[in-house]
């Protein structure tokens, strides 16, 4: 599943990064690697998505969330 399609409050697990170098180069820059746990704070339709990772909030517009795979972690 793609990182955009989660819903807010979901925690997930970075399975898989898509694109190019460039983009895989800015986000694992930004500490979102395969492996690495994530939570949805706000996906809002039309808007950026907030995430919460590595003790760090980030903002990714919805291209750059379709090049992330996410496994949803049941709780």
């Amino acid at each position: 599943m793609k990182l955009g399609e989660l819903k807010e409050n979901t925690e997930a697990v970075v399975s898989g990064l898509n694109g190019d170098e460039r983009f895989i180069g800015r986000i694992t820059s930004i500490g979102l690697t395969p492996g690495c746990r994530v939570s949805v704070i706000k996906n809002d339709w039309n808007r950026p998505v907030l995430i919460y990772s590595r003790d760090t909030m980030i903002a990714l517009n919805r291209k750059e969330c379709d090049g992330i795979e996410v496994s949803e972690v049941r709780a």
